[in-house]
């Protein structure tokens, strides 16, 4: 038996023939990758730099989408350059019925989904756990540009998991890059068969840049970013818990409230869901004249659509800031407020809650390797 999900039609094949048209042996050549000289393909000018990634100015952003040229990246090797020409996805695994393979203009023929969703890599805050609990994770230090908000389209995962038949004892799913190492993390296959969890091969409207996975990418909203695999190549369903080292030794929670004897094999608990956050748009430290000011910013949640942000001057009492529309539930949500900036230096801090009453608090245990910090941040403003 294998797991049914809301079919639609096909464009163009059906599933069946689809599959005997692409099917294919291990042996049967990949895509075509080569190496960029740099570790990206943009231009990295305008981002807050980091040996193998790219930080977001959250400052620079105006709108609801994030520009493909402005969205973070976080790249454990160099961009790889694959060529749509011979790119394959395997499909494949114990717990599938008939393992397959499709080609990049098989996807393209499929029916297509757009998400409006954002992003944000587990590490995204790092930086700010020294300043709240004294303590210094290990990783890379990013502050809050780790982030980003994007229209994403392509073909369902759910979709392309029931060409090849999902049997029911169907546990896990992971999906595997083209990159140095292989990257791949594992997700349930809830998440896996959520309308949500796609395939994307377009961002904001044009194909998938190299620096953010082309030619295919998961994109699964609600998870950390290390779950929406770029470069896609290989999915791997089992029926059995699939332990690799990015859910047993990175992206856990390591520390004296995560013991590794209650979730051996991984060192502490793998991450499976982001947070609620709420980061204002501006420089740090920043600078502004005496003035009466309007001030931005950015919240989002995995159990969003974020329905309140509260700003606060200087620790006096907490007001309500204005959510700028749309409010959808996958995007991140704008917000802002007037300010009277005085001459001196002054203290702004912001805290969002969502949908299901999840508010950021006001500290947060430390963890060795730094995920999910979303304790409430403040920022030094100097008023001249």
């Amino acid at each position: 038996m294998s797991h049914r999900l809301t079919r639609r039609s096909f464009i163009g094949t059906s599933a069946g023939a689809l599959i005997t048209a692409t099917s294919c042996s291990s042996e049967e050549q990949a895509a075509d990758v080569s190496q960029t000289e740099s570790p990206w393909v943009k231009d990295s000018n305008g981002f807050i730099l980091h040996p193998t990634n790219l930080e977001t100015r959250l400052d620079h952003l105006r709108g609801l989408l994030t520009p493909n040229e402005q969205f973070f990246v976080r790249n454990h090797a160099p961009t790889p350059l694959i060529a749509a020409e011979t790119y394959q996805l395997r499909i494949e695994g114990d717990a599938i019925n008939q393992p397959m393979t499709l080609t990049y203009d098989d996807l393209l023929r499929l029916p297509t989904a757009t998400n409006l969703a954002y992003l944000e890599c587990a590490g995204n805050w790092r930086k700010f756990f020294q300043e709240v609990t004294g303590q210094v994770a290990s990783g890379g230090q990013w502050e809050t540009g780790a982030v980003g908000c994007a229209m994403w389209t392509g073909v369902q995962l759910g979709h392309v998991l029931e060409l090849a038949g999902v049997l029911d004892n169907a546990v896990d799913v992971n999906l595997f890059g083209m990159d140095g190492g292989e990257f791949n993390r594992p997700m349930s296959l809830a998440t896996a068969l959520d309308s949500d969890t796609l395939l994307a091969m377009s961002m904001n409207g044009s194909p998938m840049p190299p620096d953010h996975g082309f030619p295919v990418r998961g994109v699964v909203p609600r998870w950390p970013g290390s779950n929406s695999v770029k470069w896609l190549n290989r999915i791997v369903v089992s029926s059995t818990r699939q332990w690799v080292k990015n859910n047993t030794t990175s992206y856990v929670l390591v520390g004296d409230q995560w013991p590794a004897d209650r979730h051996s094999p991984a060192d502490g608990m793998p991450i499976a869901a982001l947070n609620v956050k709420s980061a204002l748009a501006l420089p740090r430290p920043a600078a502004l004249h005496a003035a009466v000011q309007t001030i931005r910013g950015y919240a989002y949640s995995p159990e969003g659509p974020i329905r309140r942000v509260e700003w606060q001057a200087d620790d006096a009492g907490w007001q309500p800031a204005r959510i700028v529309e749309p409010v959808l539930p996958r995007a991140w949500q704008r917000f802002e407020f007037t300010w009277n900036a005085t001459t001196g230096t002054h203290r702004l801090r912001t805290r969002a809650t969502d949908a299901r009453g999840n508010m950021q608090p006001e500290t947060v245990p430390f963890n060795a390797k730094g995920y999910l910090m979303n304790a409430i941040l403040s920022y030094s403003i100097e008023v001249t």
